[in-house]
Parts: structure tokens; sequence; C-alpha cells
């Protein structure tokens, strides 16, 4: 009987289909366990093999926890809602809800393909309205809530309301906007109802607010952070530039020191720990006020150095500081809007790395500092960010070392205010053994005792109080996309309403086209039916908007990160439309026990998730503060990658990109060999016939890559095939190794290699759908576990994959062969049950500790014991079927039913682990005769010495090596040796 993986699998995937295998139950005796995989953006390219590295060991994970007898959760959805799908509506005028069903309908297929054990019964789709339908009742409760720093938590809005009536706002302790006017109770009872709404809005934790965003202007919508590399957006590759939105934002400063300590509370990787901390940039100091100088406006700095204020030198404001347009003189004017022109170029990101280019521009304008009274110069310099502190900095040069560049590079002073200290060449940055110098008050004291009394001072004359302050900013969470979550406002008089929770969801309305309007707005501008209507509570034609009884709709989108924010917590309850979830469901499963994902999400979506997490919490909604108890980051599969080598040529002619590839080796001489460059330079003129490059000219190679695809074990190139793929290489001339011109078969062009990350946009990809027609999906999983530890990249190889698929040829054997089955009744001989309890001992362990690479190993190992022992116990084999079950679902169910099981191995009580049977019971002792090991010898090891000596010296070969001589010394050491001196 062969091992026809092909029809194995597409068997045992149809009967979990068809009888939910894997389908969790909310109400259990057992005990629960969940298992997450952060889930995945369906792209159109679908899945290639480094994707279900993290699926696959989840998926290990939660098929052993289920032979533990634990209730398991393992789910799988959608993040769906994303700039392709919306990129390629555009392009192609196709609904991006009908691209999304494609993409995921493809990933279903090779999901399935590979044999997870998902309870797809819980499927969830970000785009669908039944899912966003409480992605938008999230947004609703986030409106309605403040954040009391009084009771360290988020608490509803109409409490604040309460305290507005009676007290008014001046002891109210809130997270809130800064520039917050003080009122009476009598006051706000006086205010009308728009002037209440606009004060609530500074304290709500979402909030309207105008902020500086990364714009890009070719894809018309508002990018994060993380979508701009290198001042260009990832998707496109279109310029991006800083502009000012009133924008929808969260408040999650308001859980910046909660984010910070909880990550004690989690076992969570610490170099994740690690960036969060750092995101969120705790740090503890002053906020100084400085007058302008003949203007009444102020500006305030926060500073983790108030100790140093007698050594402030300039200001530099953040180029997109509010003051700037009003503080610049008309003689630097046309300089600053300059600046500020190019600097709007740059994103944030891009700025904060950027530690060499020192640029900047006086305003013209100076400050008064609080003490001295002297005038302090105020410029404004892109290394100063709009929104981290106040967009302001007090520039101590001598202090920090990009105050001290720019002062460099100015011309401006540095004053010293460390006692014995050089800064002739550097900043100084040692607080800690630093004595205060040139400062007054402040002189002779060191750092801690400096800062307190500076900060004691300021307060005193009403010119800065002590501060914590955080890095970590509000998040903006409006995008001027189509496919995103609608948000559930309508306008009134320009102040945003919420609608009510139960006529959610608000659903995406039919457009025309998906690019902004002719005006500027966001693409549901273009939708025909976008308005409220308050008395039928349903959307409507936008013509019909009255401002009485019909208004208009919110035009933005929620960013793809808002619908990743709960989805672990809605997956407990992905059914229920009268709640997110319902109590018992949420009181069951309580949190993720183990999640799996990329470390790339740690200051996105993990810090995002934390915050709504924390804030559901809050409400009484779930019982968990943290969402995941574990969380391990595996590392990505990489890729061998294929480069062709294109000829450049610079000359008086300027620079041409030929049509001209070289060959690997024959690229590499092009730098180094003046023989080959000439001979190279011969074949252009000869293959060009142009008189431009009878003159001199230069040769340089540019390195492209081609699909892996094109090219053999050998590293040669399929020319036919590349010049094919794409339009601009169908004239392609390619010369090979021997340094002609390739024509037929006379040569062959040999590509570049080189190992990184693999990205279809590196064109590198392997596709786990060929491997699993080819080897099968349990060669699959375990050789992508076989590969190396979980948490460290590794290089995929497909070659390599025949180890594991011939390991699986040899593990079925072990149980039938050409005449069916060979297991029996058997029972278990020693060497068996020793080499069964080692494996599940080492298998056991390997699993708890996330080492699956060295679980396959042990397999390897176990089986090879097992065939040379002849092992045929049903017993030895059973075991073994259910401790490969999670590596190799497939085979597994299918070797538990030839042994006659009819139900699903999924279930089956893992094996216990019996030490008995890895203890000796005996000893091969060597006897040795003066020093010489002669024969072994196996005794029981509860002989004692003189038992054993007896048995020794009765022994035939004894007696023969003795021949009849009384030996000298008898050397015994029970355990290990027996020595005959004689």
């Amino acid at each position: 009987m062969n091992y026809d993986f092909k029809e194995i699998e597409a068997k045992w995937q149809k009967y979990w289909a068809e009888n939910q295998t894997f389908k969790a139950e909310n109400n259990s005796d057992k005990e629960k366990f969940y298992v997450l995989d952060m889930f995945p953006y369906p792209s159109g390219a679908g899945l290639h093999v480094g994707h279900p590295l993290g699926y696959i060991a989840s998926d290990i994970y939660a098929r052993y926890k289920r032979h533990q007898g634990f209730n398991v959760l393992h789910p799988m959805g959608y993040d769906s809602f994303g700039l392709p799908a919306e990129q390629y509506a555009i392009q192609t005028g196709q609904h991006p809800a009908i691209t999304t069903k494609t993409n995921i309908n493809r990933y279903r297929e090779q999901l399935d393909k590979i044999g997870f054990s998902f309870d797809w019964s819980r499927e969830v789709r970000t785009s669908n309205p039944d899912y966003y339908k409480w992605t938008q009742w999230i947004f609703i409760q986030l409106f309605n809530s403040w954040y009391n720093n009084n009771t360290n938590k988020a608490e509803d809005i109409s409490t604040l309301v309460n305290l507005f009536e009676k007290e008014g706002n001046a002891t109210v302790n809130a997270v809130s906007d800064d520039d917050i006017s003080v009122f009476t109770a009598d006051e706000w009872n006086a205010f009308d109802t728009k002037k209440q709404q606009e004060i609530l809005l500074q304290y709500r934790l979402t909030y309207l607010a105008e902020t500086e965003v990364n714009w890009c202007p070719a894809l018309g919508t508002v990018l994060a952070n993380d979508e701009i590399i290198n001042g260009v957006s990832e998707r496109g590759g279109h310029p991006v530039i800083r502009k000012k939105m009133t924008q929808w934002s969260m408040r999650i400063s308001a859980y910046a020191q909660r984010l910070l300590d909880d990550l004690n509370t989690i076992d969570w990787p610490q170099p994740l720990k690690d960036s969060q901390t750092n995101w969120i940039g705790r740090s503890q100091g002053a906020s100084v006020t400085f007058n302008v100088k003949n203007h009444k406006e102020q500006i305030d700095v926060f500073t983790t150095r108030p100790d140093t204020i007698f050594g402030v030198s300039f200001m530099t404001l953040a180029p997109e500081h509010e003051l700037v347009a009003t503080i610049t003189t008309p003689e630097q004017k046309a300089e600053v809007d300059a600046y500020i022109q190019a600097t709007a170029k740059r994103s944030e990101r891009e700025r904060m790395a950027d530690v060499k280019t020192i640029s900047g521009a006086f305003t013209g304008a100076y400050a008064e500092h609080p003490f001295t009274k002297k005038p302090i110069p105020i410029w404004i310099g892109d290394y100063v960010l709009a929104g981290y502190g106040t967009g302001a900095v007090m520039a101590v040069p001598c202090g920090d070392q990009r105050d001290y560049d720019f002062a460099k590079h100015f011309n401006i002073p540095i004053p010293n205010v460390f006692e014995g200290v050089d800064i002739s060449e550097e900043a100084h940055a040692d607080k800690d053994k630093t004595i205060i110098a040139n400062s007054d008050f402040l002189n002779g004291l060191p750092y801690k005792k400096a800062m307190k009394l500076a900060i004691y001072e300021l307060e005193k004359i009403g010119h800065g109080k002590g501060k914590i302050n955080y890095r970590l900013r509000d998040a903006v969470f409006s995008r001027q996309r189509y496919w995103g979550e609608p948000f559930p406002v309508y306008y009134v008089n320009g102040m945003p309403q919420m609608i009510d929770a139960k006529h959610l969801p608000i659903t995406l309305p039919e457009v025309e086209k998906y690019l902004p309007t002719e005006t500027g707005e966001p693409p549901l501008g273009n939708a025909n039916v976008w308005a409220w209507c308050t008395k039928e509570n349903k959307v409507v034609d936008n013509t019909k908007i009255n401002n009485e009884t019909i208004f208009p709709l919110e035009l933005n989108t929620m960013p793809g990160w808002a619908g990743s924010s709960f989805y672990f917590n809605r997956y407990m309850d992905p059914n229920n439309a009268d709640a997110i979830f319902s109590d018992d469901a949420i009181n069951y499963w309580q949190d993720v026990d183990l999640y799996i994902g990329g470390s790339e999400h740690a200051t996105g979506h993990l810090l995002y998730a934390r915050f709504w997490q924390k804030f559901l919490f809050d409400k009484g909604v779930v019982p968990k503060n943290e969402f995941a108890k574990k969380l391990i980051n595996q590392g990505m599969i990489t890729g061998t990658s294929a480069f062709v080598y294109r000829l450049g040529l610079t000359g008086n002619f300027g620079t041409f990109h030929s049509d001209i590839f070289v060959s690997k080796s024959y690229s590499d001489l092009v730098l180094t060999d003046e023989s080959v460059v000439e001979k190279l330079k011969k074949q252009i003129r000869e293959l060009y016939n142009d008189e431009k490059f009878s003159k001199a000219f230069m040769i340089g190679t540019a390195k492209i890559h081609a699909d892996v695809s094109f090219v053999n074990a050998s590293d040669e190139l399929d020319i036919e095939a590349f010049k094919n793929w794409r339009e601009e290489y169908k004239d392609a001339i390619f010369i090979g190794e021997n340094g002609q011109v390739i024509d037929g078969d006379n040569d062959k062009y040999i590509v570049g290699r080189e190992v990184e990350k693999m990205s279809k946009s590196k064109y590198n990809v392997v596709s786990p759908d060929s491997i699993c027609e080819e080897y099968g999906a349990d060669s699959l999983r375990l050789y992508e576990m076989f590969l190396g530890p979980l948490e460290q990249s590794k290089p995929w190889n497909t070659a390599g994959i025949t180890g594991t698929h011939g390991f699986l040829k040899k593990l079925w054997r072990l149980y039938l062969d050409d005449n069916g089955a060979k297991f029996t009744d058997a029972a278990p001989t020693k060497d068996n049950l020793k080499t069964l309890y080692k494996t599940i001992k080492k298998v056991a362990e390997d699993i708890e500790n996330f080492s699956f690479n060295t679980s396959v190993s042990t397999f390897m190992i176990c089986v090879n014991e097992l065939s040379s022992q002849k092992c045929t116990s049903k017993e030895i084999l059973e075991a073994l079927a259910i401790l490969v079950s999670p590596y190799a679902p497939h085979i597994a169910e299918e070797l538990w039913q030839q042994l006659g099981h009819n139900t699903s191995i999924a279930t089956a009580p893992f094996p216990k682990f019996d030490a008995s049977h890895l203890v000796e019971s005996s000893k091969e002792y060597p006897v040795s005769f003066n020093g010489k090991m002669r024969f072994k010898l196996e005794l029981p090891l509860d002989l004692s010495k003189d038992e054993i000596e007896a048995t020794v010296m009765a022994h035939e070969k004894t007696i023969a090596q003795l021949q009849g001589r009384e030996p000298k010394k008898i050397i015994i050491v029970p355990g290990k040796i027996i020595n005959i001196v004689g």
C-alpha cells in the first residue's frame, strides 16, 4: 500500500470540513485555550511559502492542546479593508468588494490545502457590514467617553457634563487638549449647545482637530508613517507632503502610562516591548513658557533638562508650528516660506532618522529668557516635530548634540553651563556626573538638585511647572479613502453627532469613481445617497440636505487598523447580531493565550489593539486589561533572488541604458578588467552601429531582479521567458559567460544570486501550491518547521523538502507495506518503549518551548530506531501517530484510521510520559584485565559489589583469561567499571 499523499490530504481536508472537526464551543467543561494568528490582508498574489510559517507553528500548538484535552479556539479571518483593493478599483473601475472576495477565495483555497485546524465557522472579514457594525459601535463609545485622571480610566461623557454643570472645569483632572479655557458652572450652563459641544470635543477620547498629516496627492489620501518609505508612498512610490487637515483622532495618549506599565504583565518578546517602550517615550522634566518679544504670544516648551535653562542660546520651532506665520518678520518671510515648503515634502519618520542634514531658517523674532530677560533668537528647523511635545525646543547646544550641530552650522553662541567640562568638540550628555555652572542660583548644584530648584523657581515666577511627557501622540483616525469603515457620524451646524447604535451599520454607499471629488473631497463625496435623515433614521439622497432633519454624513473612512484592534474578541462570538459578543462568550474565553505574528506590527497594530482593549476594559465590556498573554514573533523565510546585469553607458551623449545584459561573472569583470571593458565597447559599437559610441564612454552595470521561475538549478536564465516577461525586455541582447552574444545554444547566461526577504516585489517567491502538489502539505509543514528556530529568519531551499518527504514515506512504511498492515497486537519490546518514551518526552518539551525544528529531528530518529527494531507493536505505533499528528496531520489521520479507529485523531489523548521506561535496569560493563578491556557483560544494576564479583569470576571468559591464576586485585565500581589485576 503506497503513500498517496494527494489522495490522503484531499480525503482528510474534506472530512474536517464536513465534520467541523475543529469547531470550538463557547460553553464547555473543558479548560479553554485560545491560539491566534495575526490575520492577513488578502492580496491578489496569494500566499507564498514564507506566509504559512507562523500559521504552521500556531496550528501545531492548537492541535497539541486539543490532544491535551483543552477546548481550543483557533480562528482565522481577513483584514479585508485596504489601499491595494482601492487602487485596483481606481485603475479598473472594479468594486473593491469584488477584488477582495476573489482574493479571499484564493487565500482560503491555499490555507485549506495546507491543512490548518481553523474553526472556519468563526471567520470574520473586516469589510463585512456585520463586522464593521461593531467597529462603528466602538467608535461611538470612544466619542462618548473622557479620561478621568483621578480614577485613571475612561468614563462616560455624561459624568464630565455633570461636573461642568456643578463645578465648571477648573478642578477637572482630565486628559484633554492643552489650550482649554477655564469656565465656571454658571458660564457652562449659559453656553449654547454648539459651544458646549465644542468644549466637549476637547475632552472626548475620539475628537476632531486640525492635525499635521502625511498627505499623498497622487493617492488622494492621508498615509500612516509605516505606509511611507524614503519620503514616498509604499504603494506606488508617490511623493508625500506634510499638510494640516481637520481629522478624527484617537486620544491614545491618555493610556500612555498604562500601556507602558502593563508591558510588565505580559509574556511578549523583550525586543517588542522595548520598541513599544521607546515609541511611548516617557520622559520627566518641565514645561517652560517663554514670552515672545514685541508679541503677546508665548512659546511653551517641554524639556527634560530644566537644570540647563541658563544655557539656552536660541529656540527652534517646528516649521509647521502655528506661531511661525505670526512671529516671522517681513525681512525673513521669503526664506521661512521657502524652507517650510521644502520641509513639507519630508515625512516625520524621515526627519527623525536624518541626523546628518542640518537645515533651518531664522524667523527674525526673539523670545525672552524667563530669568535673565535676555533676547533669544527664534529659528525653525525640521529636526523639531510639530507633533512631539509642543513643537518647540529651548536649544541648549552645550548639552544636546543636535542643538550643538545646529548652533555650529549657523554660528550661534554655545554658552557652557557645566563645571570643568570641555565642549569645544561636542555637546556634553552625561548629566549624572555634572555640576552646574554659569547659572545664577543653580551654580554648584548636581543635576537632580538643580532640576528640582529650576522647576521650583519657574513655578514661582509663573513660567513653568514640573511635567511628565510622552513621545506617543494621538493617532490620526481619518483616511480620505473609499474602501474603509464609514464613520457613524453626521454633522449639525458643523458639529459631529453620533448615529444611534441601534441603526448600525452605516454601510458604504455606491460611488461612480473611487478618486477624490473635483473639489478635493474624499471619494465618499462622489456618492449620490450619503446624508442622514434624523426623522427616518436612515441614509438618504444628498440633494435633500436641509439642516433640519437631513444632514451631511462624514466623508472620511476609518484607517486599516480600526478593524484589527478588536477582532480577537469578536472571534469569541462572531455571529452575534445583537452584541459585539455575549457575556458568556467573553467570560469563558477571556483573552488570547498564544498570539503569533510579525514584529513589524510592534508600534502599529499591537499598540492600537492594546489601547482599545484597555478602553473596553474601562467600560466593562471585556474582563481583561490586556488581550494576549503570550506573543511570539516568528522569523521570516527568505528567498534566493535572481539578478540580471544591464549595461549602462555614460559619455558626451549623456546616460544611456542599453538593451545589453551581461552574465554574472562577466559583469564582475566590468569593474576590474580593462581588457573586458575594451572588448565590450567594441561589441557595443558593432551591435548599435551608432556613431555616438565611436568616442570614449564609460560602462557600468545595473542589477535588476529577474523572476526566479526563469532560472534553473544551475543559475542559468531562460532568456526567452525573460524577454517575454515585459515589453521593455523583448529586444534584449545577452552576453554570456564566454563573452560572446548568445545566439541559440552557444552559451549560457548565469544570473547573480542573493538571499533577501521573500517578496513578490523581488520576484523570489515560491508558491505553497506547487510544493503541496509535488510533495504534499505534510511535507511542507514539516520542512518549514525543520528549517530552524521559529523566531529566526531562515532561507528557503526547495531542494531541501525532499528530506521531510522521504521521512514521511519511511514513517508510512513503518505501518504499512505492499501487503497491507504491518502492525500487530504484539507487546512492545523494552527497546520499543524506550524509543517511544524518550520521543514523547522530547516532543512535549519542544512544543511547550516552541522548538519545533528539533521535534522534526526527534521524529526522524524515532522512526529510524523503530524501523531498526522491526517494531510492529500497535501500542507503540498508535502513540507515535498522535505525536506526529500536530505536525503532519493528514498522514497521522490516515494511519490512525488504518490502525482501526473510526474517529479523528484530532482529540486523541496525548501520550503521557512514563520515566520508568527510560530508567536503565541493567548495565553493560566493560570487563578489563590489567586495564585492557577483554569482553562486555550485561548485569542488573541492583547487584551488590560482592554479587558482581562472584558473577564475573564465574564467567567462562574470565576463567579463560586467568588460566588458573589467582588475581592480585579485583576493582569494581558498581554501575561503572570492572578491572581484574593479576
